[in-house]
């Protein structure tokens, strides 16, 4: 399980897989508003191996909704988080698995 927290002074967050020659599944989870979080729109963008340089709004967290669950959201490494508007501080919980295609095969 990955964790990483975006907050103003720290609005971005890559995730980096060790080994480019295995498959690598990004999948997030959640994403998180801290309870110390300020009474803004929290807005957080993604962009990955496929999507190319420009971030897509993935999530807006406010107080009234403070959490989002995503049952299936895939991305392929390396994977940029962004706080696009508000200060945070949110969570973003992610899972990483990496396969070797070969040892699948045998």
């Amino acid at each position: 399980m990955t964790l990483c927290a975006l907050r103003g002074s720290q609005a971005t967050a890559v995730f980096k897989a060790d080994n480019d020659l295995l498959e690598n599944q990004f999948f997030i989870k959640t994403i998180c508003l801290r309870e110390e979080a300020g009474d803004e729109m929290h807005v957080v963008a993604v962009c990955d191996g496929i999507s190319g340089p420009k971030p897509l709004p993935i999530a807006t967290l406010h107080h009234c909704m403070p959490v989002i669950s995503f049952p299936v959201l895939e991305l392929i490494p390396p994977v940029t988080f962004k706080l696009c508007s508000g200060k945070g501080p949110l969570l973003i919980s992610a899972l990483h698995i990496t396969l070797n295609p070969i040892e699948m095969t045998e």
